[in-house]
């Protein structure tokens, strides 16, 4: 029975919240490894992308919910979602345009590319304050648990509680879903296979008639459509302030970086590794070895580091990587 209230407590406080956590940072570190491996530069801006995401979803959301328009039990985030994908892609599309297009032209170097990024990066995170505000915005309705802790204890008889929100289960199905369409789409559709040709080598895929402007818009609406779904599900999940998107940006691109950018697969890989990584080194174990061990009482909380310092982790994880495997572990492009 201790060992089963220790699983309970493992899996209430670390493994259900860091798979959630997983996805949400798989989703956007996908956006960043397309941008790199079909763009060919580190875009700066993706994590202000999925604030802005976020934030033309929260509009439409709360336009639905003063209509009166609902999803039951579902949030009414999810009705809104495609009109927040919309927003972003033209917004995506526009920022192309209007300045990344000119040095692509060019032939700019990358690291010219990643400091144009920057510029835009600090421009989305100003406009997105200037539209919503710096403070915290709530947007969630619908049953807020599939499983509540009252429900858990009285199907199984145990001390401990398991709750499962309703934001953790949409975001496990809603990235399973996401990611399976996209490796489709990549693999098994012409569009798909030309974006592969393009990252692959840019000037067989122009000799093969391959039409680079066409592979670029659809390479920002898929990211667009990443960003919006990992920005939205992120906020659902926690809360929506936009300056968190800035800060999120670390464990996005350690994702990226430790998966191997440029890889699909190690975008993925890298997200649930930095994720559990975070949760698991800043997580308090005392009650779970109060179970698990009962003759043994220890003094602390046996916390490895406090929350405050999780970006640490994700970064630490980064430098080592980058230290002794480059390429990382999927063997993306030489970062």
């Amino acid at each position: 029975m201790d060992l089963l209230n220790a699983l309970v407590v493992l899996a209430n406080f670390v493994l259900i919240p860091a798979t959630s956590y997983g996805a949400q940072l798989a989703l956007g570190a996908l956006g960043v490894t397309l941008i790199y491996g079909i763009l060919r530069f580190s875009n700066f801006a993706h994590g202000d992308t999925m604030a802005f995401g976020a934030m033309v979803t929260i509009l439409f959301t709360w336009l639905f919910q003063g209509w009166g328009i609902s999803f039951g039990p579902l949030p009414t985030a999810l009705l809104a979602l495609p009109f927040g994908i919309a927003g972003t892609a033209l917004l995506l599309l526009g920022t192309d345009r209007a300045v990344y297009r000119f040095y692509r032209e060019q032939k700019a170097a990358p690291v010219i590319l990643v400091i144009v990024s920057m510029g835009v990066m600090f421009i989305m995170n100003g406009l997105v304050r200037f539209i919503i505000g710096p403070d915290d915005q709530q947007f969630a309705d619908g049953e807020r648990f599939i499983i509540t802790a009252r429900e858990f204890k009285t199907m199984t008889g145990l001390d401990e509680a398991l709750s499962i929100r309703t934001s953790q289960g949409i975001t496990i199905v809603t990235a399973v879903i996401v990611v399976a369409f996209l490796f489709w789409f990549l693999n098994r559709t012409r569009t798909g296979k030309s974006m592969r040709a393009y990252s692959d080598n840019e000037d067989l895929a122009l000799l093969s008639g391959i039409n680079p402007e066409r592979v670029v818009t659809i390479t920002w609406l898929i990211v667009a459509a990443l960003a919006t779904i990992a920005g939205t599900l992120y906020g659902l999940d926690k809360s929506f302030k936009p300056f968190t998107y800035f800060q999120l940006l670390l464990p996005i691109f350690a994702s990226a970086i430790v998966g191997g950018l440029g890889s699909p697969v190690g975008a993925i890989a890298g997200g649930f590794l930095i994720a559990y990584s975070e949760v698991m080194v800043t997580y308090a174990f005392r009650k779970v070895l109060d179970y698990l061990l009962p003759w043994y009482e220890p003094e602390g909380l046996v916390q490895l580091l406090s929350t405050d310092y999780k970006f640490a982790v994700s970064f630490s994880i980064l430098v080592i990587v980058l230290l002794f495997k480059p390429t990382g572990l999927f063997k993306g492009k030489s970062v």
